[in-house]
């Protein structure tokens, strides 16, 4: 390879760990065509890992994690894009109140995904949402540092604060999430913030979404729950039919499992 190409390379490289991803459409923004691409691939410098993504070969070569390309897509390539749902609450120390013997999907949340990320080998099953959930997308994310990888020159990983992913979670209820798991999650939400979940009640744009929060809310009864006030965040009129077999709950007329509309002491609430 000649010394500009080497040059060139090395400069772009520098925005780029070792293990970490790039696409194409980022490497011919700084400058890199698709023929420079092949002469790198055959040199050595870049790894194919699917069409049109590439990787940075490093020392050791390792498996390619979820959470290495998400901080790819996150911090060099710019995508919108965060986790959220039950993965976040576990990247964020709930992992115990999750389901015991699976570790599930990993949950991303972004309307401008690429196209090729279905396509890469990766240590988790990724599932994709579009940020339609709420009115304002980017009410409610954080930066957080992930336990489970050594993140490189500081990034963090931008996901949903423990209020939005709980939200996102009641939203995947019932066709990807059980009653039971979110029962055991909300046991564990002792210290969410009621200023945080009111912004978030209000921007949210399914009905479904807020009855069942307030369903979850009132079984567990936790502190935060006495500053929320159902009225004020527009739960719609009707009953809704959620699941087969239920019982509408009495006073968010959400059909849900019967354990859900019965009291502590077994006695059932309201027809």
């Amino acid at each position: 390879m000649s010394a500009p190409r080497e040059e060139k390379l090395k400069s772009v490289l520098e925005a780029v760990p070792a293990g970490f991803v790039v696409d194409s459409p980022w490497l011919e923004t700084h400058g890199v065509s698709r023929f420079l691409t092949r002469k790198y691939i055959d040199s050595g410098w870049l790894e194919r890992l699917a069409r049109g993504v590439f990787r940075r070969p490093g020392p050791n070569p390792a498996p390619l994690t979820w959470e290495t390309c998400l901080l790819s897509l996150q911090h060099i390539m710019n995508y919108k894009v965060h986790v959220g749902s039950t993965s976040a609450l576990a990247v964020q120390g709930h992992s115990h109140y999750l389901r015991l013997g699976s570790s599930g999907p990993v949950w991303l949340y972004g309307d401008d995904m690429p196209t090729w990320l279905p396509h890469l080998s990766l240590d988790a099953k990724l599932t994709c949402r579009k940020l339609s959930l709420f009115k304002e997308p980017g009410l409610g994310l954080t930066e957080e540092k992930s336990g489970s990888s050594a993140l490189p020159w500081g990034w963090t990983l931008r996901m949903s604060t423990p209020e939005r992913a709980v939200l996102e979670a009641l939203d995947e209820v019932p066709a990807h999430e059980s009653f039971h798991n979110l029962d055991m999650l909300f046991e564990g939400l002792a210290t969410l913030s009621p200023r945080r979940l009111t912004a978030l009640l209000h921007s949210c744009r399914k009905i479904k979404v807020k009855r069942l929060f307030f369903v979850f809310a009132d079984r567990h009864n936790h502190t935060w729950r006495t500053q929320l006030e159902p009225g004020q965040f527009m739960l719609g009129t009707g009953d809704r039919a959620l699941v087969k077999g239920g019982r509408i709950h009495p006073r968010y007329r959400i059909m849900v499992p019967r354990e859900f509309v019965e009291s502590r002491s077994g006695e059932t609430d309201g027809p």
